[in-house]
């Protein structure tokens, strides 16, 4: 299969995605899967630019990322699939594409989110996507860069949720 890596990313394609991993792996295409930003022209344009020389870009809504994989259309590529949250690989996932492994890379802070590591934040639907990608064979790992070792994502996930103190007077949100 064409799919050499797959990764979240919150900010999609910048230094990392588009200088290490792309160099590291080989990679001959991105692709962006995300509705909203396949109808968005000013981010495309502003991925387009992001990406090195020598190296395609597809930015599709994930249905139409689905078909194509599935079609064969990618195959003779060396392909890194990009989103910047789990749902779009667990819908990727339902609609057939066999994923053996996907890195959980970067996901912002925000007043919804919990910290998992110092630059992977969740919210509780974050939280169940993972749980529903795990259950459906997809392997987790957390690795920023490619000389970083990886770690288990699944096991950070899991220690994040047992050190979770739920105080009803604060309202923290139940990871559970």
């Amino acid at each position: 299969m064409a799919i050499i890596a797959t990764r979240i990313d919150g900010r999609l394609i910048h230094g990392q995605v588009a200088n290490l991993w792309t160099t590291k792996l080989d990679i001959s295409r991105i692709m962006v899967i995300d509705d909203e930003v396949a109808q968005n022209d000013i981010e495309k344009a502003g991925l387009k630019l992001a990406v090195p020389p020598g190296v395609r870009l597809s930015v599709l809504p994930v249905a139409k990322a689905a078909a194509n994989i599935q079609a064969g259309k990618y195959n003779s590529q060396r392909l890194m699939i990009v989103a910047r949250k789990p749902d779009r690989f667990l819908e990727l996932v339902e609609h057939g594409v066999a994923l053996e492994e996907l890195n959980v890379g970067n996901m912002s802070q925000s007043d919804e989110t919990r910290s998992i590591t110092r630059s992977v934040n969740v919210t509780d639907k974050d939280v169940e996507d993972f749980k529903q990608l795990h259950a459906k064979g997809v392997k987790l790992y957390h690795q920023m860069v490619p000389n970083d070792g990886a770690e288990d994502f699944m096991a950070l996930l899991n220690k994040m949720v047992a050190n979770l103190t739920v105080n009803p007077l604060c309202g923290l949100p139940n990871f559970g």
